[in-house]
């Protein structure tokens, strides 16, 4: 997988390997920015394509190929 860089991850999509919550596509939607400008950015909001629902995780959890694909395969 190619490195990622949390400051470009805005609007990529992403495919659980493993369903959550029957939704298997999603789309980040926000990059969370930390409190401090000094501190780096560790939480994206990716988004269920399907029902919008909304969830915040972890960016490096994104770069797990055991959970989630790029792309929407």
């Amino acid at each position: 997988m190619n490195p990622l860089n949390p400051k470009k991850l805005l609007l990529t999509k992403w495919t659980a390997v493993v369903p959550l919550a029957k939704q298997k596509h999603f789309l980040v939607s926000q990059v969370i920015k930390p409190e401090l400008p000094t501190d780096p950015v560790e939480l994206v909001e990716i988004e269920s394509v399907f029902s919008k629902a909304t969830q915040i995780i972890p960016w490096r959890d994104l770069q797990n190929d055991e959970v989630w694909r790029q792309g929407w395969v």
